[in-house]
């Protein structure tokens, strides 16, 4: 039985991954090993590792990077991420899988590809050969890349990046993104159930606003949260949904401003950690648009027909669709974009391909893993 460990560090990670993770859970054929680092097991971001636990899935090893307690900055991030390789030395020596899949871009998937090199774990890597011009994201990605054995990307652009970077095509599946095909299977909550459970009206004009670090920015993270508040402040009508920053470094001035902003404006807003992937996606069918600078709105928003305002070079690079509106950091050019928000409209998503899930499980199940880390660099 091939032991497939997943690694999630992000609630965001996490509802992308869940149906891929359940499929496998299901395969007689395979084993699920479960690893829940970072932002899972933060107090200050929620814990959600709970959500994982909730959904039925046991966690077989936890890594924590994060720490509450210190400074926000470059030096507590570099931290976190050594910490993670001791702590993913740990779980790789008593766990032992066959195959590694990971998520995406971030620092604490840097350091469960970098542990993995070194044991020889062969890696498979959803998300590589995007581009992200605004943030670190986008050189762990490729380092990522390089690291990896199979990949996963979610258009055939990325695909031919991905063998770019050296991969051989053999290798290198478009399959689409998960998150969208999530969209497909939604079992939506109910308008009622989800303002029962936010304590929040969802009325005729909403927002949901989720804005993270831009790191490689020279604006500073507390400048450009400002600049979107302000310009926010001309919606006196709108109702507005906030979620959290990720544990990036300056994630918490983001987290503080917004909290003290939705204290300022208790009746039209809110802020919560974490929505949940279905409750997410229930809400984005009642709000008017998403605002800030997630990949989220880059990616899965697209699929309900509704605006994405994209705020500044986070996400600079990636394939969007129409109705995605980007725009500076300024609060006049957010202002700007955001009377350019319309109204609903059919809208093709690039990222949706379908049988995305089933694709992924074919492969992880069903490809010779001998003789695999080895690689030879492919020359175009």
């Amino acid at each position: 039985m091939r032991k497939v460990c997943v690694v999630t560090g992000s609630r965001a990670e996490y509802g992308i991954l869940r149906t891929l993770m359940q499929a496998i859970k299901d395969d007689p054929e395979l084993q699920l090993q479960i690893i829940a680092t970072n932002q899972h097991l933060s107090e200050l971001q929620g814990e959600t590792y709970k959500e994982i636990e909730n959904d039925g899935f046991s966690i077989d090893f936890k890594v924590p990077m994060a720490d509450d307690q210190a400074a926000d900055c470059a030096c507590t991030t570099v931290k976190s991420v050594g910490r993670g390789v001791i702590g993913f030395a740990d779980a790789f020596e008593a766990l032992k899988p066959d195959l590694l899949l990971i998520l995406g871009d971030r620092y604490e998937m840097l350091a469960v590809a970098s542990a993995a090199l070194i044991f020889k774990i062969p890696v498979a890597h959803l998300h590589g050969g995007e581009i992200t011009e605004g943030a670190f994201d986008d050189s762990i990605r490729h380092a990522i890349t390089k690291m990896s054995h199979l990949h996963f990307t979610s258009t055939e652009a990325y695909s031919k990046r991905v063998i770019q970077l050296g991969e051989q095509p053999d290798r290198v599946f478009n399959v689409g993104a998960l998150g969208v095909e999530n969209i497909h299977k939604l079992q939506p909550i109910s308008k009622q159930e989800i303002e029962t459970s936010l304590n929040f009206e969802l009325t005729d004009k909403c927002f949901l606003v989720t804005y993270h670090p831009v790191t490689l920015s020279n604006m500073s993270s507390e400048t450009q949260i400002l600049n979107l508040l302000e310009a926010l402040d001309d919606y006196q009508d709108h109702h507005i949904i906030f979620t959290y920053s990720n544990s990036d470094t300056s994630s918490q001035i983001i987290i503080r401003r917004i909290h003290e902003y939705v204290d300022r404006n208790p009746v039209r807003c809110m802020f919560i950690p974490s929505l949940g992937q279905r409750r997410y996606f229930s809400v984005l069918q009642y709000v008017n648009a998403v605002i800030g600078n997630s990949s989220s709105g880059i990616i899965e928003v697209p699929s309900f027909g509704i605006p994405t305002l994209d705020i500044g070079d986070r996400q600079k690079g990636r394939i969007a669709a129409d109705s995605v509106i980007h725009c500076g950091y300024e609060v006049s050019e957010i202002r700007e974009g955001l009377k350019r928000i319309g109204g609903k409209a059919d809208v093709q998503n690039p990222y949706d391909k379908p049988g995305t899930c089933q694709a992924i499980l074919d492969v992880i199940k069903d490809y010779p893993l001998e003789n695999i880390v080895q690689k030879r660099f492919y020359d175009l």
